[in-house]
């Protein structure tokens, strides 16, 4: 599993599909479509930082991806639940240890900053 196989297996995936099978009323296609510019955004950093493995910078991408999804979901109508919450964590914590991170296997690199 690399980074770039990463931007088929986004949690907006999901999302898509229970907004447009199930009917989800969570979601919309400008939710989704931000959604998928910020998760864009944050592999593409992990992308340029997987070569150093400098642990602080990817915790930087983290935090800076986290705090957009916070003032995202905010502005939106509160779109991140449970089951969202938690695709998104995983889908950030993976992403963040294939760019080297090496962190505790049980460790929530979220929490810190996480509001959804």
């Amino acid at each position: 599993m690399t980074l770039q196989n990463l931007f088929n297996e986004k949690p907006t995936e999901l999302w898509n599909e229970r907004m447009t099978e199930d009917g989800e009323e969570l979601f919309t296609e400008e939710r989704l479509l931000m959604s998928d510019k910020v998760l864009d955004k944050y592999l593409n950093q992990l992308i340029l930082l997987q070569e150093t493995k400098h642990p602080e910078s990817i915790m930087k991408a983290v935090e800076e991806v986290v705090v957009t999804f916070n003032e995202m979901n905010e502005e939106n109508g509160y779109f991140i639940e449970t089951m969202e919450r938690e695709e998104l964590a995983d889908f950030i914590d993976k992403a963040a240890r294939l760019a080297g991170l090496e962190i505790e296997e049980d460790q929530d690199i979220t929490e810190e900053w996480r509001e959804w």
